[in-house]
């Protein structure tokens, strides 16, 4: 098993983002977190949307917490840090921040399940055959 190094993205935050008085709404952490997953899959070479057409399967949040520890602001570029706190089977459980500068704003954990064309658990693609 290979290990999978944590994979960060560079957000900026737009108006879309926030409420009249320019604080990030809760719900635009989860796109933010999302795109952090997506980015990190694709490091491992998955390919989403190539592995629904040629398998039907995909993956689903299936478990999410998030604690908000500081707001973030209409243009605060932020860092999204993404890892892998375990990995069973058919799911694996992210742990996930988003920074501004070094100060950590808000953590996530977040579990994924691979699901079949037919809503079912299925294995995870070969490519998660690493250690957190």
């Amino acid at each position: 098993m290979n290990s999978a190094a944590p994979e960060t993205l560079t957000v900026r935050v737009y108006y879309e983002d926030t409420d009249a008085g320019g604080i990030v709404y809760h719900a635009a952490y989860l796109r933010f977190a999302e795109r952090g997953r997506t980015e990190f899959v694709r490091k491992l070479g998955i390919d989403q949307q190539q592995l629904r057409i040629k398998t039907g399967s995909g993956f689903v949040v299936t478990s999410l917490t998030i604690d908000y520890l500081k707001p973030a602001f209409l243009d605060d570029t932020l860092t999204i840090t993404t890892e892998i706190d375990r990995i069973r089977p058919a799911s694996v459980n992210f742990k996930q921040t988003v920074a501004r500068e070094s100060q950590i704003i808000a953590h996530l954990k977040v579990r994924v399940a691979c699901l079949d064309g037919d809503g079912r658990l299925t294995r995870l693609p070969r490519a998660f055959a690493i250690s957190p």
